[in-house]
């Protein structure tokens, strides 16, 4: 019996120390996984090794590192493009544009010629971009090659940086536990950089571009070098932007005092030369300086409107040409630094559909070269759905990637005398702000929306014809007879007004302090960035004490 019990109990300790083997071996285990990438030249990228996630391998050429345009755009520039007019890679950070020509040496980054030492090459059908070349001057990322180890290191100088010392020699391992596999080993007193501390162990890359884990406590002496930089915004809070129109021949208004609720102002500055290959017509003059001097006085913003005057063949004509682009924004940069302007709101509408993604191009580049002056880039688009020309013509994601902000002109709902009715119901609002949101992704802290202060009055004479007029809201209710039957609309939340004259009937979708009021509630419901207002002088006096209210702008 006695020899039955020892036997059994042999088994049994047997199975535990089995069991307790596989278990440490599956623990160990995954700690010691052969790397796939072990010949390939590793990218390490902000502390992370990208290696297995390139598209093609790295190409090391003269010390010069090669990453190829596929792997560029997953990287570091989304919108990175192949120009086939010019045969060049155009390709753009958050400041700075750089266009490199196939197999040459002399580039351009912000309209500046610079000469590097190895240029953009073609390999098995593949452009590779001599990324250590460039990757400072364009991407601010600092890039090493470390040959010992075969290794690229990319760091990116806009991102925090901390450096600690090494308290004794130490082994940096594959995970958090000392059983792992090695993966380098470093000396007393040199320096790691700190990725992530992870209470016993801190997670760093060695100065050998290896990453892995050591003891928190074998580290000393953390030093910040550098924090995140956080470009600051021009505008803290909601924005209100009043658009100030007066057409290409006419002059800037004479303004005093402060109009509250409101922090930037668009005066129709600039417009685009017909067929003038980027070349642009500006009326700012002696009253528009005094018009800029108002506002700064004042603590407006002065994003000047850009417009192409609804001229399709001209606007088709700059944006497909890298250099008509190039031309015009440098127009655009020249007037932003000669007056002192603080931003720019493009409104270029009735765009060929066709030129979708070249106009989408023509605000990729010319973002960064705004940004790099701390100035802003408001876009104004259409509701997402209708005319091909325009409102298909847009790509708002894109756009809102790019740009700082998105204007949506959320206006003109009805113009046809054939389908009459509002210029702007809140029901058609809002649906098309969840259709920004939603379907275009376009963040919510980038979208303003746009209100109008006008109405349409409809006509419908006896004989079957409709007539249409225009009325700023500060006249709307001036033409509206006494008599007239006036009722609220729930869903497009305005007061709608109709009555007869003379045998004809009128029918008014009122723009009034109250639809004004409906509409601002969108703003904190969906937590967009604000509001803009077409235009100045339509308005009835009250209404800056609601934007004021709803905004918070004082």
């Amino acid at each position: 019996m006695r020899k039955k019990k020892t036997k059994r109990m042999y088994k049994f300790v047997v199975i535990i120390l089995a069991l307790l083997s596989i278990g440490f071996i599956l623990s160990v285990a995954p700690n010691y996984i052969i790397d796939k990438n072990a010949k390939l030249t590793k990218f390490i990228v902000n502390n992370n090794d990208v290696t297995s996630d390139l598209k093609r391998n790295l190409i090391i050429e003269d010390n010069v590192v090669y990453v190829s345009k596929s792997d560029m755009e997953n990287f570091f520039d989304g919108e990175i493009t192949y120009d086939s007019k010019y045969n060049q890679i155009i390709t753009t950070s958050d400041t700075k544009v750089a266009a490199l020509p196939i197999n040459e040496k002399n580039i351009q980054i912000n309209s500046s010629n610079v000469t590097i030492y190895a240029g953009t090459i073609e390999k098995d059908n593949m452009y590779y971009l001599p990324f250590s070349e460039i990757s400072k001057s364009v991407y601010n990322i600092e890039t090493t090659y470390i040959p010992e180890t075969n290794t690229v290191v990319a760091v990116s100088l806009d991102k925090k940086l901390t450096y600690a010392n090494s308290t004794k020699n130490n082994s940096v391992k594959f995970k958090k536990t000392p059983f792992s596999k090695t993966v380098d080993k470093i000396k007393k007193g040199e320096n790691v950089t700190v990725v992530d501390v992870q209470n016993d162990w801190t997670k760093v890359t060695t100065e050998k571009g290896k990453i892995g884990y050591v003891k928190t406590k074998a580290l000393a002496n953390e030093k910040e070098v550098r924090d995140d930089l956080n470009l600051e915004k021009q505008i803290n809070g909601k924005v209100n932007i009043i658009w100030d129109y007066f057409s290409e021949y006419g002059t800037a208004p004479t303004r005093s005092g402060k109009i509250e609720g409101v922090n930037v102002v668009s005066p129709t500055f600039i417009t685009l030369k017909k067929l003038g290959q980027g070349e642009i017509s500006t009326n700012i003059g002696t009253s528009g300086i005094a018009y800029i001097k108002w506002a700064h006085d004042n603590g407006y913003r002065v994003w000047a409107l850009a417009t192409n005057n609804s001229m399709k063949d001209t606007t088709s004509e700059i944006i497909n040409d890298y250099k008509l682009r190039d031309k015009f924004i440098n127009n655009i940069i020249d007037l932003v630094v000669q007056y002192n302007l603080d931003g720019i709101n493009l409104d270029f509408e009735n765009i060929y559909e066709t030129d979708k993604d070249a106009y989408s191009q023509l605000i990729i580049e010319l973002a960064p070269r705004l940004k790099e002056l701390g100035k802003v880039l408001s876009v104004d688009v259409t509701a997402p759905d209708g005319d091909s020309d325009w409102s298909l013509c847009f790509d708002r994601n894109i756009i809102a990637k790019a740009a700082d902000y998105v204007v949506f002109m959320a206006y003109d709902q009805h113009t046809s005398k054939e389908k009459i009715g509002t210029v702007a119901g809140f029901d058609w609002v809002e649906s098309n702000i969840k259709k920004f949101l939603d379907r275009e992704e376009v963040d919510s802290n980038k979208l303003i929306l746009a209100i109008p202060f006008y109405t349409r009055f409809w006509k419908e004479t006896s004989s079957g014809n409709i007539d249409v007029s225009v009325i700023f809201m500060k006249d709307t209710y001036k033409n509206i007879p006494s008599d007239a039957n006036i009722v609220w609309l729930e869903d497009e939340k305005q007061n709608y007004a109709e009555y007869t004259r003379n045998g004809s009937k009128y029918k008014v979708w009122i723009e009034d302090e109250k639809s004004i009021t409906e509409k601002l509630s969108l703003i904190n419901k969906y937590n967009l960035a604000g509001t803009a207002c077409w235009a100045k002088d339509r308005e009835t006096e009250g209404v800056w004490k609601i934007f004021s209210n709803t905004l918070g702008i004082k």
